[in-house]
């Protein structure tokens, strides 16, 4: 089993309750244990600014699961969500996982590259990172979170007391 942290983010459709849905799956994936969820936030839209806010988390899990293989699963749960993929970025949509760390690997495929590309600057992935991860949690690449944090202001985010 390796550990793994997932970032879940949702902007469309009851955002709260697809990311509540997005929990129970990665918590009856197979070969997999969901181990702990973030408090959730509110943030910012990235990308065109014409969009509602996204709620955001991220979750604990460990799994025995080969990266591809998780993501697939990922992206099954995304378009149970009523996810659409489209060609613009960073735009609005019912659910976005995210593999932001597969235990101590670096990953570059064509469709995955781990630790996350822009892990290191989203105030939005990493405190609740730092939630669930331990406090000396070192990346793949070397860089601490604690660094990370530290580079990143907490602005445009609003950590909420309600769990998911």
């Amino acid at each position: 089993m390796e550990r793994v942290y997932i970032g879940l983010g949702s902007n469309l459709a009851e955002p709260r309750e697809q990311l509540r849905g997005a929990l129970k799956a990665l918590a009856t994936m197979p070969s997999s244990r969901l181990v702990a969820m973030s408090s959730l936030y509110v943030s910012d839209p990235l990308g065109p600014p014409d969009q509602p806010r996204y709620n955001n988390a991220v979750a604990m899990l460990d799994t025995s699961l080969a990266p591809l293989t998780l993501l697939d699963a990922l992206q099954a749960i995304e378009l149970a969500h009523g996810r659409e993929r489209k060609a613009e970025r960073w735009g609005p949509r019912t659910l976005d996982l995210d593999i932001l760390l597969f235990g101590d690997r670096l990953i570059s495929e064509p469709r995955l590259t781990v630790p996350h590309y822009h892990l290191h600057a989203r105030a939005f992935v990493l405190y609740p990172l730092a939630e669930v991860a331990p406090a000396s949690l070192q990346l793949p690449d070397g860089r601490h979170l604690a660094d990370l944090l530290a580079a990143c202001p907490f602005e445009g985010l609003e950590r909420l007391d309600e769990a998911l």
